[in-house]
């Protein structure tokens, strides 16, 4: 065919689509899982919707990306929220980000967390750091960092977090000082907005059901149960692990690196950096039991308990009931749980690691020279939300439609 595509996730579905809305029909998904949707897929457990993939919503700031969601999903099947996320710490319930609600607080721990805050590096004229711990502390100042940003950031991508850059670290709410020390005084948030400040999640079903509608309206040009074990770049070939062989003049991965066993022409060097990107394996699982909270997710830094994070599945999906929990693979066991359903994702998120963006360049760019386009959070091994893929993925359309691949 002309086009391959690895991967009906977000991305290489938006991509097929994108191409047969323009009269591009020859193209083909290769999927490994039964049904399409990638980390944004979602089975019925308890009555009601359970994202596997962990929390996913989409937001509200990329409207011309949302315009085209809603072309398979319409708008009136959706629900609108403003965003009510929540960090437990130290006693302390406080919205998200933690800087701009210090408020929320007791007055004693306002001073502790204002004081650390005043002499962090970023404040006295100190010099950045490159290191990941140590710009926390520059950034934040003590408090923040060890009683939040450091604990959490453990628990959710790794132990070693000095393993990691600080390249990626403007996707974090930017709070000043002074904009810290407004708020407590005043008792409102002050500095930017997180991400999702606003964002849509479906009505009657779970976020996977708009990925689901995307496969079908191209559902002659994916073939499911199809796991890639190899590539091979000098043919443009894609072999699967049940040994069947595909050909295109251009090939899209959607997919991690990690997943080509085999991989023929290309530099050994390369192949030897893929070995160095790293990610992080995070296992879902879902609790029956109503919470008290009026919030859609709430953050747990304390390290006694194993999950980063819960989804109050209650409190964003009509008629449901119940929460679900997100657990980094290397803390499962930690603790006795009582879940109703656990789901493990293997890639959840890839790790920023200090070379990866030196990496992801070289890469990126032999392979494309190559006709081999990697796209999307796995494609381009980057910390993508669902509606970046998109995104790209109507991007790459249009250099397609326009003749320039």
């Amino acid at each position: 065919m002309k086009y391959l595509i690895m991967g009906a996730g977000p991305a290489g579905l938006t991509l097929a689509n994108k191409m047969k809305q323009t009269g591009i029909t020859n193209f083909l998904i290769l999927e490994k899982e039964k049904n399409a949707g990638g980390l944004c897929r979602s089975i019925i457990v308890d009555g009601s919707p359970f994202d596997i993939g962990g929390g996913h919503f989409l937001d509200v700031r990329r409207p011309h990306v949302n315009e085209f969601l809603f072309s398979f999903m319409p708008e009136d099947e959706w629900n609108k929220y403003d965003r009510d996320s929540r960090i437990v710490v130290n006693g302390n319930i406080v919205n998200h980000p933690l800087e701009a609600n210090i408020w929320q607080m007791s007055i004693e721990n306002q001073v502790e967390y204002l004081k650390s805050i005043a002499v962090a590096g970023c404040n006295i004229g100190t010099p950045k750091p490159e290191a990941f711990v140590d710009w926390i502390y520059w950034k934040l100042g003590s408090k923040v960092a060890e009683d939040y940003m450091i604990p959490y950031n453990q628990k959710m991508f790794s132990k070693e977090l000095n393993q990691l850059g600080t390249y990626w670290l403007n996707k974090l709410p930017d709070v000043s000082f002074e904009e810290t020390l407004l708020s407590c005084l005043t008792k409102k948030a002050y500095g930017t907005q997180p991400g999702h400040a606003q964002f849509y999640y479906p009505k009657k079903h779970g976020y996977g059901e708009l990925w689901l509608r995307m496969a079908d309206a191209i559902k002659g040009n994916i073939e499911y149960e199809k796991p890639v074990k190899g590539i091979d770049f000098t043919t443009k070939t894609v072999t699967t692990r049940d040994g069947e062989k595909y050909s295109a003049d251009v090939i899209i991965t959607t997919i991690p690196w990690m997943e080509f066993e085999e991989i023929t022409g290309m530099p050994e060097q390369l192949k030897s950096s893929i070995k160095e990107l790293k990610h992080s394996s995070i296992q879902t699982e879902y609790f029956p039991h109503n919470l008290d909270t009026p919030c859609q997710w709430i953050y747990y830094p304390d390290m006694n308990l194993s999950y980063h994070r819960i989804l109050v599945r209650h409190n964003f999906c009509p008629n449901s009931r119940g929460y679900w929990t997100e657990t980094n693979s290397e803390r499962i066991g930690m603790e006795k749980t009582n879940g109703n359903s656990r789901y493990m994702n293997q890639y959840a998120y890839p790790l920023n690691t200090i070379k990866k963006p030196e990496i992801m360049k070289k890469l990126l760019s032999w392979s494309r020279a190559q006709g081999v386009i990697g796209l999307g959070r796995w494609g381009e091994h980057q910390h993508y939300n669902s509606d970046v893929a998109v995104e790209l993925a109507m991007k790459l359309a249009d250099t397609i439609n326009k003749g320039n691949i």
